[in-house]
């Protein structure tokens, strides 16, 4: 079939594998022109199959030249249906890693579920006795609780006031007003649940009890802080307080982990196009504002850009990883420039649906925003037919 982007708001519907496959391509070469990272060597990425999961699993498979399993929840194609481009992303990542000698494994299932935790316990136990490197890199709306069966759903809801502050319509570049009525306490609970670190733990608690853990450890969960713009409705909203939540299991983990010298880290990440953050108000127009900026310094980075220099300069540097007062590491340091965040200010006062062509990176937005898809990539023919009915070889032998 010929597959072309189709969009319903902040979605695509389709996925081009044939796209998805080269962005892994690109994201591997990058890795590779950074040299090696002598890091770990036995990894698991929960949630790898997209963004910054993705990315570490790429990372270390390419820097570290890790063996890697991948856990993610993902779509498979049908004939005449695209697959979600996690599974696309998942299958190419399994092919370039098969040819350049390297253990790679998935498993696609709900990541929450006590079925899924096992079967990649059983999985580590019989292919590589213990990991050494646990990436949290979970993104979901709704979590099933494990135990009680009940299904959280997340909100993106401000505490306390209503927000209202510009935002844009990344598609057609058109800026209007936008406000979100308060959560109330239920609201609050729920996203904690889902965004939280309490699933985090489950995973560490259940993988330590197996014996599939590896004396020091390392697990690592991804946060974002953001800027001041974005605060009433991210920081200091519904989803601050799971990012809250998700940094103090940090210390809980490193507690349970002490008797094997293991740690659990907290990365504060660089704000980027993902599917999640398309969904955001406000987000695409701080993109788009702070894209041009950081772009024109010099100081731009996707996914893989970010996860690479946080395996090489912080975690595996060879020092000792440096964190901020609240023992995160803080790999949002360029973003969060002042000379830069200032910038970032200046233009919001003045950006209107006239101007944003001009003072922010629209077209930027647009172009990752696509490539999350497969859709965009120099050196694919999406004039062509193109299988859809790509198959990952360790979940579909």
């Amino acid at each position: 079939m010929i597959i072309e982007p189709r969009m319903r708001g902040f979605i695509c519907l389709t996925a081009h594998p044939e796209g998805c496959a080269q962005s892994v391509k690109n994201q591997i070469e990058y890795v590779k022109s950074k040299g090696k990272i002598e890091g770990a060597k036995k990894v698991l990425v929960i949630g790898a199959s997209t963004g910054f999961g993705l990315a570490s699993r790429i990372t270390s498979a390419f820097g570290n030249g890790a063996a890697t399993i991948g856990v993610f929840f993902e779509k498979e194609p049908a004939e005449g249906k695209t697959a979600t481009p996690g599974w696309y992303n998942s299958a190419a990542f399994e092919k370039e890693a098969t040819a350049a000698g390297l253990y790679a494994k998935s498993i696609n299932g709900d990541a929450f579920s006590d079925e899924i935790k096992q079967q990649t316990i059983d999985l580590i136990k019989q292919d590589l006795g213990q990991v050494d490197l646990v990436i949290y890199s979970l993104a979901s709306p709704v979590r099933k609780d494990p135990k009680t069966g009940v299904l959280y759903r997340s909100v993106l809801k401000p505490i306390g006031n209503k927000f209202t502050d510009k935002t844009v319509d990344f598609h057609t570049g058109k800026m209007s007003e936008v406000s979100i009525e308060p959560c109330n306490e239920e609201e609050i609970a729920n996203t904690v649940k889902v965004m939280g670190g309490e699933d985090w733990m489950l995973w560490i608690e259940a993988m330590k009890e197996a014996g599939v853990l590896a004396d020091g450890v390392l697990t690592l969960a991804y946060s974002y802080i953001g800027p001041e713009v974005t605060e009433p409705v991210y920081r200091k909203g519904t989803i601050g307080r799971a990012k809250d939540h998700l940094e103090a299991t940090a210390f809980e983990i490193t507690d349970e982990l002490k008797d094997i010298q293991g740690r659990a880290y907290v990365s504060v990440n660089k704000g980027l196009v993902t599917q999640a953050s398309s969904a955001i108000p406000v987000i695409p127009l701080y993109i788009s504002l702070l894209y041009k900026i950081m772009k024109a310094k010099g100081l731009h980075e996707g996914c893989i850009e970010q996860i690479q220099r946080l395996f090489q300069d912080r975690l595996y540097s060879g020092n000792e990883i440096p964190t901020d007062e609240k023992h995160r590491i803080r790999i949002d340091d360029w973003e969060m420039r002042e000379d830069v965040q200032e910038e970032v200010k200046k233009l919001w006062a003045i950006a209107s649906t006239e101007n944003l062509q001009e003072i922010g990176d629209l077209a930027g937005y647009k172009q990752d925003f696509l490539n999350l898809f497969g859709f965009g990539f120099d050196g694919v023919d999406y004039l062509a037919d193109t299988n859809e009915v790509v198959r990952i070889p360790s979940i579909n032998n």
